[in-house]
């Protein structure tokens, strides 16, 4: 099963048995059918908090499902100190992990230490383990884009100083301790929160 963010919103992508217990709109694709005017009238119809489109192959569901965007690929980290502090950035006002786009000749694992590097001042970090991929869309440039991040579990050992990377807006770089982000959660996307509430 696949879960789109759609701004404070979800679509639901998955098969039929998944959707048994969804309470709400249940849309079943076939092969062959666009699904440009279901994702519109959702976007505009904002009382709609989600909906679940069904298929018997999602995977070729979730395929056709991305030609209605513009597709673009993510890779950031959730990155631990050796006190256990996760390491947060502010950006745009609201609390968020580093994550940037994937440039092209670069594989996944090398853009999420990239982008961590570039947007904190920090180096030699570690990937742990995958994450779950999150999902979410926006629009831009006069098109609903759709966005696969790619997410790793890092470990740093370091004692660099943080450097926030303004030219990409983030304002703040800080270590926060992982028993106590409430403030974080209250103020952070809900794609972002998928991400640190993933268990190891």
């Amino acid at each position: 099963m696949y879960k789109v963010f759609f701004k404070d919103r979800r679509i639901f992508l998955g098969d039929k048995s998944e959707s048994l217990n969804f309470e709400g709109m249940v849309y079943a694709w076939t092969e062959g059918e666009s699904l440009e005017g279901l994702v519109l009238q959702f976007e505009e119809d904002e009382e709609k908090e989600a909906i679940f489109i069904v298929a018997d192959d999602f995977e070729k569901l979730f395929e056709h499902f991305k030609t209605c965007f513009s597709y673009i690929e993510a890779a950031g980290g959730k990155v631990f100190n050796a006190d256990q502090h996760l390491l947060a950035i502010y950006r745009l006002e609201k609390w968020d992990l580093p994550k940037g786009k994937v440039e092209k000749g670069e594989s996944v694992r090398e853009a999420a230490v990239r982008e961590v590097e570039e947007e904190c001042g920090v180096s030699n970090l570690s990937i742990i383990r995958e994450l779950n991929s999150t999902f979410h869309t926006y629009w831009m440039k006069g098109r609903f884009m759709l966005k696969r991040t790619y997410w790793y579990e890092m470990s740093y050992s370091g004692s660099e100083e943080l450097v926030p990377q303004t030219e990409e807006d983030i304002q703040e770089v800080k270590w926060l301790s992982a028993y106590n982000l409430e403030e974080f959660k209250c103020n952070t996307y809900d794609s972002i929160l998928e991400v640190i509430n993933e268990k190891k």
